[in-house]
C-alpha cells in the first residue's frame, strides 16, 4: 500500500508540480507571498521578540545607506528605545511597589506594638479600677456602721441626760435650776 502511495506522488514529477512552495520543503503559507515562486521573495527572519521584523543582531548584505526605506530603522529605534523605557518604567514601579509594601509591614509591626502596649496599660487600668472599686465599697460601708454607730451614740446620751433631767426635777428633790443640764447639746 505504502508502494502504490510513494508511486501516485512520483507521477507528479511526471504531470508537474503545481505547487513550486513544496520544492525547497516549505509550505504556500510559510512564504511571504503565497503567489510568487520561491526564488523571488526570501523569508523573513523572525527576532526574539516575534515580530516580523529582521532582526537587529544578523548583519545583513546591504548597508544602512543602501536601505531603500530609512524610515524602518528609526522606527525600529524608536522601539527599542520606548521598550527600554517601559522596562525601566516597570522596574521603577515594582521598587515602588516594594518600598511601599515594606513601609506597611514596618506600620504593621510597630502598630502591633502600640496594640500591645496599649492592651498592658488597659489591664492594668483595669486592675487598679477594681482595687479602688472594692476599696470603696469596703469605705462605704464603713461609713454606713460608723453613721450607724453615731447614731447608737447619740441615742445613749440623750437618753442619760434625760434620766439626769428626770432625777434633778424639783418635785424630787430641792435642786436649783441652774444645776438642771441643758438638753441641747
Amino acid at each position: 500500500m505504502l508502494s502504490a502511495f510513494s508511486a501516485m506522488f512520483s507521477s507528479e514529477t511526471m504531470i508537474g508540480n503545481h505547487f513550486p512552495a513544496f520544492e525547497n520543503g516549505f509550505t504556500p503559507w510559510d512564504c511571504q507571498d503565497p503567489f510568487s515562486t520561491p526564488n523571488q521573495s526570501p523569508n523573513p527572519v523572525v527576532s526574539s521578540s516575534g515580530s516580523d521584523e529582521p532582526n537587529q543582531n544578523q548583519t545583513n548584505s546591504t548597508s544602512v545607506s543602501d536601505d531603500p526605506n530609512p524610515t524602518v530603522s528609526i522606527i525600529d529605534e524608536r522601539k527599542l528605545r520606548r521598550m527600554i523605557s517601559n522596562r525601566e518604567s516597570a522596574r521603577r514601579s515594582r521598587m515602588r511597589k516594594q518600598k511601599h509594601l515594606e513601609n506597611l509591614r514596618n506600620q504593621v509591626n510597630r502598630l502591633r506594638v502600640e496594640n500591645r502596649e496599649l492592651t498592658n496599660r488597659l489591664r492594668f487600668v483595669l486592675y487598679h479600677c477594681e482595687r479602688v472599686r472594692t476599696e470603696n465599697d469596703r469605705l462605704r460601708s464603713e461609713h454606713s456602721m460608723l453613721r450607724q454607730r453615731l447614731s447608737e451614740i447619740r441615742q445613749i446620751l440623750v437618753y442619760r441626760q434625760l434620766q439626769q433631767v428626770t432625777s434633778a426635777w424639783p418635785c424630787n428633790s430641792t435642786v436649783p435650776s441652774e444645776q438642771i443640764p441643758s438638753l441641747i447639746t
